[in-house]
C-alpha cells in the first residue's frame, strides 16, 4: 500500500504541476454536459500532503463516477478561512465545504445559518457514531470529522522509570504524591508541563481539570454562553487545583519557566515520570526516543480529589475538523446523494489507514476498524484513548480573546505564587462580561 501511496503521490505532483488555477478555482469543463455539479470549497495546496491527495482522491472518484462533477476550489491556512468569509458574504455558498464545529472552523458557518444536521445521512454501520461527538444544541452533526477529536489532554507516563523506583503506575492523584520523595531523591520532576507556555495551562490542563470538578463536559462552553460564571467556586476551586499541585510536588515550583521543546526533551531524556501535553506530541517521542516511547503508557489525568463520577477517566479534546454539506447544498437532492457518495468514497478504509499512517488524524471513527500493525506502540495507545475516553470541552475552543488571554497568564501566575485562583477567575469574567 505504501508503495502505491508513493507512486500515486508523485503522478498527482505531475498532474498538478499542469494544472492551470484561477483565483483557485478548478476549470469546470464538464459543468454544461449534465453532470451533477458539487460546487465544493477543499483545504490545501499543490505542495502539501492535503491538497495533493484531495487532488487524487477527486480524480479517482470522478474516474468511477462519470455522471459527477467534484467542482473545487482548493485554499490553505489562512487564504482558506478569508475566503470562505468572503464567498458567504457575497452569498456564493459552496454546496460541500472543510468545516468545523468550533470558532474558528464553525462559526462562519453558523453565522450565515449555513450549518446543517448530517446525522440522518451518517451510516451507523459504516461509522461508530459514538466517536462521533454532537456539535449543536441538540446533539446535532454538522461535518463528518476526518478523525476522532484531537485530545489536549494526555498523561505520557514512563513506566519503566516508575517500576525503577520501586511502584507501580498510579491511578489517583493522591498515588503521585506519593512518588514526590522518590522522585525528588532520584532528581526527576514528577509531571512536567510546559509551562512557559500559557496556552498548555488551558489546553493541555485546566481544560480536563474544570470537567472532572464539575461533572459537565459541556462546562466551559456553557460558561461562554453565561450558563456559568468563571467565578463558580468549582471553576476557582479547579484553578487552586494549581497551586496544590505545585505544593504538593507534583508540578515542579519551575514549571513556568519550561517551554514546549523542553518539555518534550526532559520526558524523552528520562528526566520526568511523566508529561501533560497533548496527543500530537507522541509522535516526537516515537522519534526522538524510540526506547522511552516503548515503555510510554498514554493515559488521561489520575482520579482527582474532589473530581464527579460523570467525568472519571475524560480528556479534553477539540471536536476534529471534516468535510460537510451546507444548507444550500443539502437543499438539493441531487447535490446532496452525489457529495455524501464522494465523501463515502474520501473516508474509505484505505484512505482513512493512510491519514493514520501518516499521522494526519488522531485515530479513525470508521466502524470495527482494525489498527494497522505497522502503527508505532505508541501510536496504537494514542487510538485506544481517543476511541475509549470520554471527552469534554477545550477551553480555547470557546473562550478567545483577552479573556482566554488572562486565564492563561493568570494560570501561570497562579502556579508561581503571583496571584489568586478567586483574582483571576475575577479577571477573566470581568472580561467576558465586556
Amino acid at each position: 500500500m505504501k508503495i502505491r501511496r508513493i507512486a500515486m503521490f508523485a503522478i498527482a505532483l505531475l498532474a498538478v504541476a499542469g494544472l492551470v488555477f484561477a483565483g483557485g478555482d478548478q476549470e469546470a469543463a464538464s459543468s454544461g454536459s449534465g453532470k451533477v455539479v458539487v460546487n465544493t470549497m477543499a483545504y490545501g495546496n499543490n505542495s502539501n500532503a492535503e491538497g495533493v491527495n484531495w487532488q487524487r482522491i477527486v480524480d479517482e472518484f470522478e474516474a468511477a463516477n462519470p455522471n459527477i462533477d467534484i467542482q473545487y476550489e482548493l485554499l490553505y491556512d489562512e487564504a482558506y478561512h478569508q475566503k470562505v468569509t468572503a464567498r458567504l458574504a457575497a452569498n456564493d455558498v459552496p454546496d460541500l465545504a472543510y468545516m468545523g464545529a468550533d470558532a474558528r472552523w464553525g462559526a462562519p458557518w453558523k453565522e450565515a445559518g449555513q450549518q446543517v444536521d448530517h446525522t440522518p445521512w451518517i451510516d451507523p454501520a459504516y461509522y461508530d457514531m459514538n466517536l462521533i461527538p454532537p456539535m449543536g444544541p441538540n446533539g446535532e452533526i454538522y461535518e463528518i470529522p476526518l478523525g476522532t477529536s484531537n485530545i489536549t489532554t494526555v498523561l505520557f507516563v514512563n513506566e519503566a522509570l516508575i517500576n525503577d523506583l520501586g511502584y507501580e503506575v498510579p491511578s489517583t492523584y493522591q498515588e503521585w504524591v506519593a512518588l514526590v520523595p522518590a522522585a525528588r531523591e532520584a532528581g526527576l520532576d514528577v509531571w512536567s508541563i510546559d509551562g512557559a507556555d500559557g496556552w498548555a495551562w488551558g489546553s493541555c490542563f485546566m481544560s480536563a481539570v474544570i470537567a472532572r470538578m464539575s461533572g459537565d463536559p459541556q462546562w466551559v462552553s456553557k460558561a461562554v454562553a453565561g450558563q456559568n460564571s468563571f467565578t463558580d467556586k468549582v471553576f476557582v476551586d479547579s484553578l487552586a487545583f494549581i497551586d496544590r499541585a505545585v505544593s504538593d510536588g507534583v508540578l515542579s515550583e519551575n514549571a513556568v519557566l519550561v517551554d514546549y521543546g523542553q518539555n518534550i526533551a526532559n520526558y524523552a531524556n528520562g528526566q520526568a515520570l511523566a508529561m501533560i501535553q497533548g496527543q500530537w506530541v507522541a509522535g516526537d517521542i516515537a522519534t526522538s526516543s524510540p526506547e522511552v516511547a516503548e515503555n510510554t503508557l498514554l493515559l488521561p489525568l489520575p482520579k482527582l480529589p474532589g473530581e464527579k463520577a460523570a467525568t472519571a477517566g475524560s480528556v479534553a479534546a477539540a471536536i476534529q475538523v471534516g468535510y460537510g454539506l451546507t444548507k444550500d447544498g443539502a437543499s438539493d437532492p441531487a447535490v446532496r446523494d452525489a457529495a455524501l457518495k464522494f465523501l463515502r468514497y474520501f473516508y474509505s478504509h484505505e484512505e482513512t489507514t493512510q491519514r493514520l499512517l501518516d499521522g494526519a488524524i488522531v485515530a479513525p471513527i470508521l466502524k470495527d476498524f482494525v489498527v494497522p500493525d505497522e502503527l508505532a506502540t505508541i501510536n496504537k495507545q494514542k487510538v485506544q484513548l481517543a476511541q475509549t475516553a470520554l471527552n469534554t470541552d477545550v477551553i480555547d475552543a470557546f473562550l478567545a480573546g483577552a479573556a482566554n488571554d488572562a486565564l492563561n497568564a493568570g494560570m501561570q501566575k497562579i502556579a508561581s505564587g503571583a496571584s489568586t485562583p478567586q483574582a483571576v477567575a475575577q479577571e477573566v469574567q470581568g472580561l467576558l462580561n465586556n
